[in-house]
């Protein structure tokens, strides 16, 4: 709200002197400079889509994520410590730890590696890391939601800033990516453990960050197109490593591919089966 104020008056002293001004400022002709058009540069700027997140809920329905009994408050703590899992345990090389969190035919997905059953995925892990591949995670908060109806089906949501470490000839730099890590997770029956069946993730926007905090690389923008917006300036860095990019990964701007990751989040705590290979569609 704009708070309109009342001028302060005029001292006397002044106002003979403003009388001599203002007719000399009201007859000088005032020279109309017409606006200059502001040429673009040679290399173009990439720029997203500026609607990042849909004010439109995306979930159909409600689950057990807060409060209940003992029983699913246990569930959903057992959960969220599988998601909890993937930063602590893959960031420090705890393998043992890391593949413990999932079930015999574990699958992942990420942006270099594309859908990998969880033992190859950490096979490729232990080779870059070797190579000197340098990512890491940062867990921003971690909840889970639980099947009323189907008591051995959950999903964990982890929001999560994926930062991944580049040394290239003219600088050296970060690109983190905030995401959502989605943990499809069953508990066997007989022993009672929750393990992760599937982890795929939402990738919501990335950023470079210098780590001198001066140098950073230039991405052409016919480069960065290449990849989804969400995901981008990732995509287009781990390419420049020899990666092949997975570029079918939901992101808030494929509205098809964000809908359909719920609508998979919603048949798996159903009690159905879900189809998340969606690479080559």
């Amino acid at each position: 709200m704009t708070v309109e104020e009342t001028p302060a008056p005029i001292p006397a002293e002044t106002a003979p002197v403003l009388e001599e001004v203002v007719p000399v400022l009201e007859a000088t002709p005032v020279e109309v400079v017409a606006p200059v058009e502001e040429k673009p540069t040679e290399t173009a700027i990439y720029s997203a889509p500026s609607t990042v997140t849909s004010a439109v809920d995306p979930h159909t329905k409600m689950y057990s994520h807060i409060n209940g009994s003992a029983a699913q408050l246990l569930d959903r703590l057992a959960v969220a410590e599988l998601c909890k899992g993937w930063p602590v345990y893959r960031d420090a090389s705890e393998w043992g730890n890391y593949r413990d969190l999932f079930t015999e035919d574990g699958t992942v997905w990420t942006t270099w590696s594309g859908p990998r059953h969880i033992s190859d995925f950490i096979s490729i892990s232990q080779a870059g890391k070797k190579a000197g591949v340098f990512i890491m995670h940062r867990e921003c908060g971690t909840l889970a939601e639980l099947s009323k109806a189907h008591p051995n089906r959950a999903v964990g949501k982890m929001k999560a800033t994926i930062t991944h470490r580049f040394t290239f000839p003219e600088s050296q730099f970060d690109v983190d990516c905030d995401c959502r890590f989605i943990f499809f997770a069953q508990r066997d029956p007989e022993s009672g453990e929750w393990k992760a069946r599937y982890v795929k993730l939402f990738y919501e926007k990335d950023k470079v960050v210098p780590v001198d905090g001066r140098t950073a690389p230039v991405f052409e923008k016919e480069e960065l197109e290449r990849y989804p917006a969400g995901y981008c300036y990732l995509g287009a860095a781990q390419a420049r490593l020899g990666y092949e990019i997975d570029v079918c990964l939901p992101t808030p701007f494929n509205g098809g591919l964000y809908e359909r990751m719920y609508g998979e989040m919603e048949k798996w705590l159903g009690g159905e089966e879900v189809d998340l290979f969606w690479e080559g569609e």
